[in-house]
């Protein structure tokens, strides 16, 4: 029986395994945190915070964004 802290505990790893694929994307593509904050038109502290040890939600347009501006699918950014 899965229980809130049980989810929440998914839910950091899921947030966290994101930031550390987009961390790998970018740096694949030779592109900086200030260069893709850029790209999606938001700031580099929320870009740092997504690649960062507690990361935050993040939007599905931001996603969306994101992807675009790697080159990729979106549901290429949730491989890990």
């Amino acid at each position: 029986m899965k229980t809130p802290c049980n989810n929440m505990v998914m839910n950091d790893l899921v947030k966290f395994c994101f930031g550390r694929r987009i961390k790998e994307l970018r740096r694949k593509r030779g592109v900086t945190q200030e260069q893709l904050a850029g790209l999606i038109e938001t700031s580099y502290k929320y870009l740092q915070r997504i690649e960062s040890k507690n990361p935050p939600d993040v939007r599905l347009t931001t996603i969306i964004r994101l992807a675009k501006a790697l080159k990729v699918k979106p549901a290429e950014l949730l491989r890990f």
